[in-house]
């Protein structure tokens, strides 16, 4: 609740000294408020809408969407607050000053729409801003409800001092107060970096550095006041790792030096501006490089998967994977024997799995057919020892004492996994039943064998636990490289590359006030047309 309290208690202060500053210069020039006010009411109506609209798409997406999405609309929002603290910890004492030659300028170029649409602008981008921190700050809050009383208070009281400022019954020092302010936000954003690359860990997109690095649960214990101002509010967990750690302390140490160092220390605007870019072009170099020469890794894996039965004790040939274009794989069964089996995995008929802890595509297949070479004839013996060693219900020795007609029927249920296209594991089981007829038998008998025969040995394998361990540790290397990658070659550039960007339009309006500065006074100082020329000559009498 404090968090969102400030929140709106600054962002709608900041807007109620605009929208009143602008509307004391309008009264005292004797203009009328009315476009001004459907400015604001539209402002206000639109940020409404833009914070909606967010919640219902967040709530529209899949678990790992909506945690994708609370880290985007977290990185957003810090980059809103922090943007927001360093402007009016620059302009807050002269913002009335600033704003009033805007307006000036605009009531002189287009008239009170223009400052209708200024109005409404300055209101936009306030409440925007608040829409998405207030929205990132509602995820991470214990209490949704005490969460929206506190930015609702927060509000009201900005509006309340917004009103008594413009009717002059109050007076706040607004550099003293943003600058307060600004220390509280700058912790209660760093929280939501914490927040931020949890949720992008949950939604997948980093998995870099997440050893625990702490145990704080002492200092913020379930349930206590310490628990809801230091985890609720400033969005600190108590088992932090290693990257959260990171990113808070690199955030919290940077902006609170841009915003709190000396201002007798500050270089001048003009080395400021030339700092930046020099740091821009560092990063960008950085980022480039990262994106060019990061190293790549080969994964090794046989080409061919050997096979053992499914008691383990013998070989039983070997596998292979092959891909076919655009329609999944085809897999070479070679047996023992010499046989080879081709069995087609279709792209369509793939199901998610998951093997080793790694996503997986499987496959099962099953078909049926007669196996060849399987004695047409069998005594009872043979049919005892294929029931492992009992005679099977329904069959009477003393009636029907044999040779019986045997019909043979296979089923085999294959069995494939494969990531990442390499085959994973894979196996095979035979159920052999046999049709027993003659010997006086009324009717035919069902028989299933109870040990697989030779006539079952094409389906009765698998992959050998030694290849499989081997797949599965290259693999589980492959996955730890893909999210250094995914870091390293892919996000931090980016987030470099932005930096560099955002660095290189900062020096260039410092540079560009420096020179419209810089020819302002160079006009002043210069003649103007139509003006005598003075030569120092004495005049003619």
């Amino acid at each position: 609740m404090l968090a969102t309290f400030i929140i709106g208690l600054r962002e709608g202060l900041e807007a109620a000294l605009i929208v009143g500053i602008i509307a004391a210069f309008l009264r005292k020039n004797g203009k009328s408020l009315t476009a001004m006010w459907v400015g604001v009411v539209l402002a206000v109506v639109l940020s409404v809408a833009v914070g909606v609209a967010l919640e219902l798409t967040e709530r529209a997406l899949p678990q790992a969407g909506q945690e994708g999405m609370e880290s985007v609309i977290g990185g957003v929002a810090v980059f809103f607050v922090t943007g927001m603290i360093l402007w009016m910890n620059t302009h807050a004492h002269n913002m009335k000053k600033e704003l009033e030659s805007e307006a000036a300028q605009a009531i002189s170029q287009s008239g009170a729409w223009a400052l209708a649409s200024m109005a409404f602008l300055a209101v936009l981008k306030e409440g925007f801003e608040t829409s998405v921190f207030l929205l990132a700050t509602f995820s991470v809050a214990q209490s949704a409800a005490w969460a929206a009383a506190g930015a609702v208070i927060g509000l009201l009281v900005a509006v309340f001092i917004g009103c008594g400022i413009y009717y002059g019954g109050i007076r706040i020092n607004l550099s003293r107060f943003f600058r307060f302010t600004g220390l509280f936000l700058i912790f209660v954003a760093g929280g939501l970096i914490i927040t931020s690359l949890m949720t992008a860990h949950e939604a997948g997109w980093l998995n870099i550095g997440q050893q625990r690095v702490a145990d704080l649960s002492w200092l913020v214990p379930p349930g206590t006041v310490r628990s809801a101002l230091i985890t609720g509010v400033l969005g600190i967990p108590a088992d932090p790792n290693l990257i959260e750690t990171f990113g808070w302390v690199l955030y919290i140490a940077i902006v609170t030096v841009m915003i709190y160092w000396p201002a007798n220390r500050r270089p001048s605007p003009k080395v400021a501006a030339r700092t930046l870019l020099a740091s821009a072009a560092v990063l960008a170099l950085a980022a480039i490089s990262l994106l060019l020469f990061y190293p790549t890794f080969t994964l090794q894996v046989p080409d061919t998967a050997p096979l053992v039965t499914n008691d383990a004790q013998n070989a039983a040939g070997q596998l292979q994977l092959l891909p076919v274009a655009g329609n999944g794989y085809q897999l070479s069964v070679k047996t023992a024997s010499g046989g080879t089996t081709l069995i087609n995995l279709p792209a369509d008929a793939a199901t998610a799995g998951s093997q080793a802890g790694m996503p997986a595509d499987e496959w099962t297949v099953k078909s049926t057919y007669s196996p060849p070479g399987a004695p047409a004839i069998l005594d009872l013996d043979a049919v005892v020892a294929l029931y492992g060693n009992r005679i099977p219900i329904g069959l009477d020795p003393a009636q029907h004492p044999g040779p019986y007609q045997a019909a043979w029927t296979l089923h085999c249920n294959v069995q494939v996994s494969v990531a990442q296209g390499v085959l994973l594991g894979a196996s095979a089981q035979a159920d052999e039943v046999i049709t027993l007829s003659g010997s006086g038998l009324q009717s035919p008998r069902t028989v299933t064998a109870r040990h697989p025969t030779a006539a079952a040995s094409g389906c009765n394998w698998q992959v050998s636990g030694a290849y499989q361990q081997s797949v599965s540790d290259a693999l589980q290397q492959m996955q730890t490289y893909q999210d250094t990658y995914r870091f390293w070659a892919v996000m931090l550039p980016v987030l470099l590359l932005a930096l560099a960007l955002i660095f290189v339009i900062s020096a260039l309006r410092v540079l560009l006030k420096l020179r419209n500065e810089r020819l302002s006074v160079s006009g002043k100082d210069g003649l103007s047309f139509g003006s005598p020329l003075h030569t120092g000559l004495p005049k003619n009498k």
